[in-house]
């Protein structure tokens, strides 16, 4: 992580010194992104008690077209691993969630600039599973949600892209049942990211 923020940091700097990339249009360009990041997710319930979730990692990476200048559309998989507890402190296990994310973005396009500010939204199937602290593993459904997200892409050359997004999940509670006792997940939640695109044309 400490590496890829330190190479991320030097392509920034090497291309504030030399001013001559600046954002392009990406219409008819496939593009590939990685990114990481923090996830902030919503409470759940697990046998009538509360659980807190702790603030997890998030990782993952997808594809990104150009339909036209200003409008792209974006498969994105990501995945994301976070404690729970009670109120009291006690562990309550473990949930990870894979986020398979369909989207489009509007993409904002500033002349003479590096910067290509973008916001969008889309539809994203939620595959959960829960460990209990025993080892148990739960049965959960699958959720089904919709996505906010915002966002800028910082073109150190034509093809090469940082990029900094904000992307907001909200989806229905789905059934979780682990041990004989029932409870409710809330796939919803918050996630920051930062990342690298590259585009093949």
């Amino acid at each position: 992580m400490k590496r890829l923020v330190t190479v991320a940091w030097i392509v920034v700097a090497v291309a504030g010194l030399s001013g001559t990339a600046l954002a392009d249009s990406i219409k008819g360009k496939l593009g590939v992104t990685g990114r990481l990041g923090v996830y902030l997710p919503a409470e759940s319930d697990f046998d009538d008690r509360k659980l807190e979730t702790d603030v997890g990692f998030i990782g993952g990476g997808g594809v990104i077209y150009g339909i036209t200048d200003n409008i792209a559309a974006e498969i994105d998989v990501t995945h994301t691993e976070f404690g729970s507890n009670r109120v009291s402190g006690l562990d309550e296990g473990d949930f990870e969630v894979v986020n398979v994310s369909l989207g489009g973005q509007y993409r904002f396009l500033l002349p003479q600039s590096k910067f290509v500010p973008y916001a969008g939204g889309g539809l994203d199937i939620l595959l959960i599973d829960y460990t209990r602290p025993s080892g148990t593993k739960a049965h959960v459904d699958t959720g089904v949600g919709v996505h906010v997200n915002g966002g800028v892409d910082y073109f150190v050359t034509r093809q090469l892209v940082l990029n900094a997004e904000v992307k907001g999940v909200i989806a229905p509670e789905v059934d979780m049942t682990a041990e004989g006792r029932p409870g409710n997940f809330d796939p919803s939640g918050v996630a920051g990211t930062v990342g690298v695109r590259f585009f093949f044309n």
